[in-house]
C-alpha cells in the first residue's frame, strides 16, 4: 500500500469505495468484505481517480495559458492574445492581474481548487484588460460575454467575505473612460493602490 494512505473498512459499506484527503494523507473507505487483493486493486484505482480529479482542479501554468487562449477565442473573438499566463503566490488581496504593455496575466494561487468556471471568469476578466485597461462600460460589456460572469463574481465575493477580505462597491456602473490607475471593487482587486493594470 502506498505511504500516507489510511484504509477504513466498514461493515455498513456494501459496494462503494471512496477516498478523500485529510491533510497530507488519503483516507480510503472500503467495504469490510473485500479481500486484501481486491482492497489493493481498489486503492490503486481510487488513488488514480483522486489524482486525476485534483490535476483537473489545479491546472499548471501551461494549462492555464492554453485555457486563456481558448477563452479569448470563445468570448473575445480571439482579440486578447496573452504572451504569458501563470500562477503567482504573492497576490493576497486580488485574484488576478495583468500588464497590457507586455501581455502578461497572473492569477493568484488562491484560485487553485476553485471551480473551473470561477477561474475561467478571472481569466476572461484579465483577458479583457489586455484590450481595455480600465473598468468602464465597454470593459464590462466584454467581460459580460462570459455567461457565468455574474455567478463567478458572486462566488468570489462570498469567498472574500468568508475570509474577511476587504470588499469594495461594484464597478460595472463606473463612468466610461474613467481610469485613474486604481481598481475599484470589481471583485478581483482589493489593495486600492495604484499598480499596473491589475485586472
Amino acid at each position: 500500500m502506498p505511504p500516507n494512505v489510511e484504509v477504513r473498512r466498514s461493515t455498513r459499506r456494501r459496494r462503494t469505495v471512496s477516498a478523500y484527503r485529510d491533510g497530507d494523507k488519503v483516507v480510503v473507505m472500503v467495504p469490510s468484505r473485500l479481500s486484501k487483493a481486491e482492497e489493493e486493486q481498489w486503492i490503486a484505482t481510487i488513488l488514480e481517480r483522486l489524482e486525476e480529479r485534483e490535476r483537473r482542479r489545479r491546472p499548471s501554468d501551461a494549462d492555464l495559458e492554453s485555457r486563456a487562449h481558448e477563452l479569448s477565442r470563445r468570448y473575445l473573438d480571439g482579440r486578447a492574445d496573452p504572451v504569458s499566463v501563470r500562477w503567482v503566490a504573492n497576490q493576497r488581496s486580488r485574484w488576478g492581474s495583468c500588464t497590457p504593455d507586455d501581455g502578461t496575466i497572473r492569477l493568484s494561487t488562491r484560485l487553485r481548487g476553485m471551480p473551473s468556471w470561477v477561474v475561467d471568469y478571472v481569466l476572461v476578466h484579465e483577458l479583457a484588460h489586455l484590450l481595455i485597461p480600465g473598468h468602464g462600460a465597454d470593459f464590462w460589456q466584454l467581460v459580460g460575454n462570459y455567461p457565468k460572469a455574474d455567478r463567478a463574481r458572486g462566488y468570489l465575493e462570498g469567498v472574500a467575505a468568508a475570509a474577511h477580505l476587504p470588499l469594495e462597491a461594484d464597478a460595472p456602473d463606473e463612468e466610461p473612460g474613467h481610469d485613474d490607475g486604481m481598481h475599484h471593487g470589481d471583485g478581483l482587486h482589493g489593495d486600492g493602490f495604484p499598480h499596473e493594470v491589475a485586472g
